[in-house]
């Protein structure tokens, strides 16, 4: 062992490069360990070197260097700016580095609004009540929308509120001439509350023959409201969020015990914005980082007991109603609703869950993109694909083999013929979608 390594403590075996711990053709192979040779003359020096100097050293008799005096402290010089020798100056080295790529789409929310999306065709297909349990659909769609609003509102709010009207109401309006001509070929005569099928700010009109397939706007009407005053809303909370988060909860709960609201339109729109305030104002906490920073046995204890009062509620006062399903109490679904989101969204913040791996099941990942592509023109297209699921089925009874063969009477066969319909009316009309967010018009994303 040399001198200079029993003065560090150096062990060759101790050292392994971590770029190059074997050798393997065009790299180290580690550093060979040669040891000073040994003087066999006492008190010698080696012969001094340009650039070197003599190390003062001994021979000892048990075959060992030993050094006779300390070497002379040494101030450290500060180190360089550049800790690496070779590389370039922090600013060159930032000027060639290559802008990094944006981020891509959030894979976490967007398989949430995916099942959000099937969830609401199931529901609407065999009427399930517990389907709003299982999933509370419509308030984590308004949450994943409120945190993209407080996302976009970084710019300036204008901008932002023509932009969201611009991809919503081309499909809308597409959407609504099929709708208006298939009501009025069954004797509806429009009249002027037909400015509500232009902008949805109210529920549209129509006859019964149609209400099966307008009845569903209710959310497109109530996302509106929110987007129109998201401006005011994120001001508001973001001067106390934890306490405008909590109160966000009171309109629901004055509707309930205090005043019920005026009657028709507008008594519909207060009920429907107050109970998914609080799943709009929980997307706002999120993009704000208010959920990561609030203490996980707090938010789980809200959490649940949001969810058990909304539960408790929605099963003690089904006799009201006949049923317990959420969308039937609004009250229940608020609370419901409220406690369910919040576990989603605070998972995702304080576990940092983002679903990168959906990316390696390629199928699976495509039908996401399609279903987020698409969200709208499935949400508004689906309903007319159950209707036009029932006469198709009835001509499947004129066949004798289908007959013989098909589930027909099954609801879960009509489920399926819905699923087949709603991939029609994506290819066929989803390149509105595309139209409206000024991009070229595609069959499948």
């Amino acid at each position: 062992m040399s001198w200079g390594q029993e003065q560090q403590g150096y062990r060759p075996q101790d050292y392994q490069p971590q770029d190059y711990q074997q050798d393997h053709g065009n790299g180290y192979g580690g550093y060979d360990q040669q040891a000073y040779p040994q003087q066999t003359y006492p008190q010698q020096t080696y012969p001094q070197q340009p650039y070197q100097q003599p190390y003062p050293q001994q021979y000892v008799d048990y075959g060992q260097w030993e050094q006779t005096a300390p070497l002379p402290a040494v101030e450290p010089e500060p180190e360089p700016e550049v800790a690496v020798v070779g590389e370039k100056p922090a600013e060159e080295a930032a000027e060639e580095k290559p802008q990094p790529k944006p981020a891509g789409r959030d894979r976490y929310f967007d398989t949430l609004r995916a099942v959000a999306l099937i969830r609401v065709v199931t529901y609407h297909t065999f009427g399930w009540a517990w389907c709003g349990m299982v999933f509370p659909s419509m308030g984590i769609m308004f949450g994943l929308a409120g945190t993209l609003m407080a996302k976009s509102l970084e710019r300036p709010p204008v901008k932002v509120i023509r932009s969201r009207m611009r991809r919503l109401l081309p499909p809308f309006w597409f959407w609504g001439a099929f709708v208006i001509l298939a009501m009025m070929i069954h004797g509806w005569i429009p009249h002027w509350q037909i400015v509500f099928w232009v902008v949805p700010v109210a529920d549209p009109i129509g006859n019964k023959w149609g209400v099966q397939a307008w009845e569903i706007l209710w959310y497109l009407r109530t996302y509106l409201c929110f987007v129109l005053l998201s401006p005011l809303l994120l001001k508001v909370f973001r001067l106390a969020r934890i306490p405008m988060l909590l109160l966000s909860l009171v309109p629901i709960l004055v509707l309930n015990f205090v005043w019920s609201g005026p009657e028709g339109r507008l008594g519909n729109e207060l009920w429907d914005f107050s109970t998914y305030l609080f799943c709009w104002i929980l997307g706002f906490a999120h993009r704000d980082g208010v959920l990561q920073k609030m203490k996980p046995v707090l938010v789980v204890v809200l959490s649940f007991a949001a969810i058990g009062y909304g539960g408790w509620y929605a099963f003690s006062h089904q006799g009201e109603v006949g049923t317990y399903d959420l969308d039937e109490i609004p009250l229940a679904q608020a609370f419901w609703s409220a406690g369910f989101v919040m576990l989603l969204f605070w998972a995702k913040a304080h576990f940092g869950i983002d679903f990168a791996w959906l990316t390696r099941f390629k199928r699976l990942d495509r039908v996401v993109t399609v279903f987020n592509a698409r969200a709208v023109t499935i949400y508004l297209w689906h309903e007319i694909a159950l209707i036009l699921a029932v006469p198709l089925i009835d001509q499947f009874w004129k066949v004798r083999a289908f007959e013989m063969y098909l589930p027909l009477e099954s609801q879960w066969f009509m489920f399926g013929i819905g699923w087949v319909l709603i991939a029609v009316f994506v290819l066929a009309c989803g390149w509105v979608e595309d139209v409206a967010a000024k991009k070229k018009p595609k069959l499948l994303p």
